[in-house]
């Protein structure tokens, strides 16, 4: 017999039944025996209960099992398991056989129970597998009844609490998701923003410059008419009142002859 006290100071007391023998003596040997308490152990998402499969020679397997609140596994360790096998397990000396799946651990490997199995075991007596190891192992199903009602609703809760936990986490991932998100869209609203109020400026500069640009080109235009204006009158102011080419001066009136004449000697005959 062997005692292991569980957390919360809970007792759990499991016998090993031979079971090389014939069935009466494992069931005359598990009837003696008073319901046990089982331990069970919230993990981080299920919860487990660990107990030992005795053989007749004494050599020990240990197994356990686990629930999340909706399935019940047999969690156990051999040597060359297969990554998937469908392998029976006996209560009361009846097969029921389920999936068994490695994991990744080297050796371990968990049997799905089906419901049929786990109703055998919350009756049942005698719970018993030949090829876990080199021969036949089995304990006692005495306060089976209770222990996997519990094992379940322990399961449940923690797998809630751990559902509860990842969809806070999630929430919270998306939250600051969404912050990062809103971040990233203001400051490239920002930065648009900053570039569009640069190119405003930019285009309000050039227009500037090119009314400038304008102003000063019809300045000069201007300037150059009024020299222009101021050159034609100053070339008429010229011409009109006496500064023209000598050419182009009024030669005024012509003197006239006087009336008796001037002959000269060779106007006459000699």
């Amino acid at each position: 017999m062997m005692r292991v006290v569980g957390p919360g100071g809970i007792l759990l007391t499991l016998v090993a039944a031979a079971v090389a023998g014939p069935l009466t003596t494992n069931v005359a040997a598990a009837a003696g025996l008073e319901a046990s308490a089982w331990a069970i152990t919230p993990d981080d998402a299920a919860c487990h209960t660990d107990f030992e499969l005795v053989a007749r020679s004494g050599g020990v397997a240990p197994v356990a099992l686990i629930s999340d609140g909706d399935r019940v596994l047999l969690r156990f360790t051999k040597e060359g398991v297969p990554s998937l096998a469908f392998l029976p397990i006996r209560i009361d000396r009846k097969a029921f056989a389920n999936l068994v799946q490695r994991t990744g651990d080297e050796g371990m490997a968990v049997m799905g129970l089906s419901d049929e199995t786990i109703d055998a075991m919350r009756h049942g007596r005698v719970l018993q597998i030949a090829w876990l190891s080199d021969e036949a192992v089995s304990a006692s199903l005495s306060g089976a009844a209770q222990g996997i009602t519990d094992l379940k609703t322990c399961g449940a809760q923690v797998a809630g609490q751990r559902r509860a936990q990842a969809k806070a986490q999630a929430a919270a991932r998306a939250s600051a998701a969404a912050e990062q998100q809103l971040a990233i869209a203001r400051a490239q609203a920002a930065a648009a923003e900053a570039v569009r109020q640069r190119a405003a400026a930019e285009a309000e500069e050039i227009t500037a410059r090119v009314e400038q640009d304008r102003a000063i080109a019809a300045a000069e235009r201007r300037r150059v008419l009024a020299n222009r204006e101021r050159q034609r009158a100053l070339a008429a102011q010229q011409y009109y009142y006496g500064d023209r080419p000598y050419g182009d001066r009024d030669s005024g009136p012509q003197s006239q002859p006087a009336p008796w004449g001037y002959y000269r000697s060779y106007d006459y005959p000699r």
